[in-house]
């Protein structure tokens, strides 16, 4: 299976947390957390659509300049996401430069911000660029089961979690995962794209078998056009298999509702990146600081059987042996691929 999504943490596993989702087929990308985003070019920063922030702890958030940096003075809107409490702390940080000539900027740069509560409901709220940022409140809604983002063909979801403030983690799941049986499809006389895209649209929605598809295409003859019905097609050219998920789990303590939560999120995920931050030989750190251990992020992993664990977010205090934290972590994993 080809996968839709590429995840890679953007510093080494001692430097900030923030993991960057491109996507194969599409000119966007996702980013978990804002920490350093300095090894990030810029044309990569542009591509993010969505960003979604565990907490406002420097090293989740000091991303935050360099991106907005990047988009000011551009036609485009950018959704934040957080916990409770996010969208003062943006405007926060909005507030903290002068915005007297913005007016001169031809593009009107806008920025959604979004905080998940404890009830499940969704608070947002707009700046835009030429109103100097300030705030324009666009009141709550009502999500279910931690939905952040539900596109078509993916969710992007989150749970709160106790860092002894609230913490969110993500996880960002592919609804159904759709290969192209090309081989078939030139025994069908039929040509790859752009229409291959309408079919995957149809097919994700259920729509009824009888619903008709145009495939328009050219080729050194001139131009053709047939009307097929996507019962036929879905089973002809298209393999259906479940779809990618990925989760990511930083800066949370280890406790029995917390452990609960973070192995329903993470369930069955192709590939969980998760903070090693101490070695269990420093549990009780560990705990005063509200981190987790690496043998209790690999325990986690297993509970939540996921396919792949990365650890990251690692302490300084053991950079003269950082194999020690994914020893210990691949260990309580079971051994199964521990990156």
């Amino acid at each position: 299976m080809t996968p839709l999504f590429h995840p890679q943490p953007v510093n080494d596993p001692f430097g900030d947390p923030a993991l960057y989702v491109d996507f194969r087929f599409e000119r966007r990308a996702l980013l978990f957390d804002l920490g350093d985003l300095t090894p990030l070019p810029a044309r990569k920063i542009l591509r993010l659509s969505h960003v979604f922030v565990s907490h406002t702890h420097m090293d989740h958030f000091a991303g935050f300049d360099r991106l907005l940096r990047l988009c000011l003075g551009r036609e485009r809107e950018l959704a934040l996401y957080g916990p409770p409490g996010f969208i003062d702390q943006v405007e926060h940080k909005l507030a903290a430069y002068t915005w007297n000539l913005v007016h001169n900027y031809p593009a009107d740069f806008t920025l959604i911000a979004a905080e998940l509560h404890a009830d499940q409901t969704l608070q947002r709220a707009r700046f835009r660029c030429r109103t100097r940022f300030q705030r324009e409140p666009l009141g709550f809604v009502a999500v279910a089961d931690g939905i952040l983002l539900d596109e078509e063909g993916f969710v992007v979801r989150a749970a709160l979690l106790d860092h002894d403030i609230p913490c969110l983690g993500f996880a960002l799941e592919e609804k159904l995962h759709l290969n192209v049986w090309k081989n078939r499809l030139q025994e069908l006389g039929l040509p790859t794209e752009p229409w291959l895209k309408e079919l995957k649209r149809l097919v994700r929605q259920q729509a009824a078998d009888d619903t008709p598809v145009r495939i328009h295409w050219r080729d050194h003859s001139g131009e053709h056009e047939r009307m097929e019905s996507i019962g036929p097609l879905r089973g002809e050219v298209l393999q259906i298999v479940p779809g990618q998920k990925i989760a990511y789990v930083v800066d949370v303590v280890y406790h029995e509702e917390n452990a609960r939560r973070i192995t329903r999120l993470a369930h069955n995920a192709d590939t969980l990146f998760i903070e090693c931050v101490f070695l269990n030989e420093d549990a009780e750190r560990a705990a005063a600081r509200f981190h987790l251990t690496a043998r209790q992020a690999g325990a986690l992993a297993r509970a939540a059987g996921v396919k792949h664990l990365v650890p990251l977010h690692f302490s300084p205090r053991y950079s003269d042996d950082p194999q020690a934290l994914r020893r210990e972590a691949e260990a309580a994993f079971g051994g199964n691929n521990a990156q």
